[in-house]
């Protein structure tokens, strides 16, 4: 087995994902992959008609985000045709399962170099869901054996099974903005930021749209909490509710309503990309290759808590390269909610000073196919800022599911 090496990554900022007030709330997706497809070429001066593959992360596969956008946003970035393109959907998770898949071409020796990203238009979703469902696609039959809530009812069941209460969640929400202040102020995520410009070579964005300075935790304790009236919302003509959903598999469970906007993720508009290549390929092209790829896990758990795999996707991916949680030096764990974060934590009781040192997605917001990409080059980046070796970044995804990656500096 070959090495995987990632030679650079970069994202665009994000904006907020609501229609009438995020700047990128009118671009098309396509375009926002294409501004960070054609960075990567012109930064590493790649010939692109070489690119073997372009492995794409979209939830919401509909509208303007249908018809394989890795493929299209290849094109609208003036790639050679000779550059093929898929797109994949892990839910939240599809941002690493892009980065995981294309470091296994190049790791199997199949492919020299491929292109791993993804992108999510938050403000689109109505629109591009058209229909689709939702969790179990109306499955009557699968409903019955894995009832699947909401997200915001499976994180406060998650709170409430493992006795988390709202203080620690509001606490961890406060910190999370004052990490991202932070950065933001010290510039550590300008190395991957790549404005975005319009058609006519406008600015549209070139900072990040969602934060929220000067948060704490006391003004979030006067936010009121964000899923206890659609807990109990009958759902199209079954009747049943979210409730009465995580009912059917935990009966006894008196669920706590301890989540809001303040933390929560932040539904915003954004794309990522991370460029891989094999040591030969890099070598004969004069790349200098930043980190290489030292594991990937995937893990399912309960898809009706649907929040808990990351935990042990973390232990697995970590045993999968041989090493411990010590031997790690920063973890990205994605903040969809802060139940998610805060129980990681606490379950493999880790250094909070290691984990999402600055700031995650309740400060900056989760565009759900592209969180996992930005996040590789997030710890990428603080890496090298600080010097350190290791990065373990793992995030929940729909389903019940986890994926789970290690990069190691070179």
């Amino acid at each position: 087995m070959g090495d995987a090496w990632i030679i650079d990554a970069c994202r665009t900022p994000r904006g907020v994902g609501k229609v009438g007030k995020g700047a990128l709330a009118h671009m098309h997706p396509q375009h926002l992959g294409a501004t960070v497809l054609k960075a990567l070429a012109e930064r590493n001066n790649l010939n692109t008609a070489e690119v073997d593959d372009i492995v794409w992360g979209t939830s919401m596969q509909g509208g303007t985000q249908g018809g394989d956008m890795g493929r299209m946003a290849a094109l609208d970035a003036g790639y050679d045709v000779r550059a093929s393109g898929m797109t994949l959907d892990r839910f939240c998770g599809s941002g690493i399962t892009s980065a995981s898949i294309a470091a296994a071409q190049v790791m199997s020796g199949m492919e020299d170099l491929v292109i791993a990203g993804g992108c999510e238009m938050m403000s689109g979703f109505a629109a591009n869901s058209n229909g689709s469902g939702g969790l179990g696609s109306k499955n009557a039959r699968l409903a019955a054996i894995h009832p699947q809530p909401h997200q915001g009812i499976a994180a406060d069941a998650v709170a409430s099974l493992d006795k988390i209460p709202r203080e620690a969640l509001d606490a961890l929400g406060a910190e999370s903005q004052r990490r991202a202040e932070i950065a933001i102020q010290q510039g550590r995520f300008d190395n991957s930021l790549i404005p975005v410009i319009d058609v006519d070579g406008n600015m549209v964005l070139d900072r990040e749209e969602y934060p929220r300075p000067g948060t704490t935790a006391e003004k979030l304790a006067n936010l009121a909490p964000s899923f206890a009236a659609m807990a109990d919302y009958p759902l199209d003509d079954t009747g049943i509710t979210f409730r009465q959903m995580v009912a059917q598999k935990y009966p006894d469970l008196v669920i706590e309503h301890v989540h809001h906007a303040g933390n929560s993720s932040g539904v915003v508009d954004g794309a990522a990309a991370i460029l891989f290549a094999s040591p030969e390929y890099a070598k004969s092209h004069a790349m200098t290759p930043r980190a290489r790829v030292v594991a990937t896990a995937n893990m399912g758990d309960d898809p009706t808590l649907m929040l808990n795999a990351p935990g042990p996707a973390a232990r697995k991916v970590v045993e999968r390269a041989g090493m411990t949680l010590g031997d790690i030096d920063l973890f990205e764990i994605n903040e969809a909610f802060a139940v998610v974060s805060e129980k990681f934590q606490r379950d493999l009781d880790l250094d909070r000073d290691k984990v999402n040192v600055n700031g995650a997605a309740i400060a900056l917001g989760h565009p759900i196919g592209a969180t996992g990409s930005v996040l590789i080059g997030t710890v990428l980046d603080e890496l090298e800022r600080q010097d350190l070796q290791t990065g373990l970044v793992t995030m929940c995804a729909a389903g019940g599911m986890a994926p789970a990656i290690i990069i190691e500096r070179i």
